[in-house]
């Protein structure tokens, strides 16, 4: 049984008895069993576990999660204390800076974002190490987009960041009559440094628009 948050369960339980999920599941305990994976097990669906449906406010959406030791944590971009940040985590780090005056942090942990309802989701949920895409095709992908999908049809008001092609391929599954989409390159230095990343104030727009719907602001 996939240990994920209760009250996800209403909206992708049925997801979790579909023959894909159970050809995931179990491509994905080989996987484990026999070659090096990220995240650890339990933090698989992390982003899930911190973040119930009805709390959720933003969505982020990434790839698939590092896959070196130590960084992966089931939340897309952030690493655990202690670990390098990631070039892409600093761009973010340096945009919330100009846009809205806040130092960079002494870490990449983005666990208080995921308790403040930012859910952190890579669109594969695990990898093999030092491969990226690795687990692209075992199916993740129909998973991931059955939740954003459930979140844009059952919920109201949020708001979704789709930062680089691939993110914004998502864009289809959001009803952009009832949430608010803001897309830009992705962060990573080799997009972000030719322009489109930086300046956008994607952060500050964000909260406007918590603001103007009687929400509480997120705490980047």
């Amino acid at each position: 049984m996939v240990k994920i948050e209760e009250s996800w369960k209403p909206y992708l339980g049925a997801e979790f008895d579909k023959p894909y999920f159970v050809n995931l599941t179990k491509l994905v305990r080989e996987e484990y069993l026999h070659t090096t994976c990220y995240p650890p097990g339990k933090l698989i669906f992390n982003a899930f576990n911190l973040c119930p449906f009805h709390k959720v406010k933003v969505v982020i959406i990434g790839q698939d999660p590092y896959h070196e030791p130590g960084q992966a944590m089931g939340l897309s971009f952030s690493v655990p204390e202690g670990v390098v940040m990631p070039p892409s985590l600093i761009n973010i780090f340096k945009e919330i800076e100009m846009d809205l005056g806040k130092p960079m942090p002494r870490n990449g942990d983005l666990t208080q974002w995921a308790e403040q309802g930012v859910l952190l989701l890579n669109a594969t949920l695990t990898v093999r190490a030092h491969q990226a895409n690795s687990h692209q095709r075992l199916g993740w992908t129909t998973f991931t987009d059955a939740a954003i999908k459930a979140l844009s049809d059952h919920r109201d008001g949020l708001v979704f960041m789709l930062w680089g092609g691939f993110a914004r391929s998502k864009k289809y599954l959001i009803d952009q009559n009832r949430h608010l989409v803001l897309e830009s390159v992705h962060p990573s230095p080799l997009s972000a440094n030719r322009g489109g990343w930086f300046g956008n104030h994607q952060f500050s727009r964000c909260n406007e628009y918590l603001r103007g719907r009687g929400e509480q602001e997120i705490e980047w």
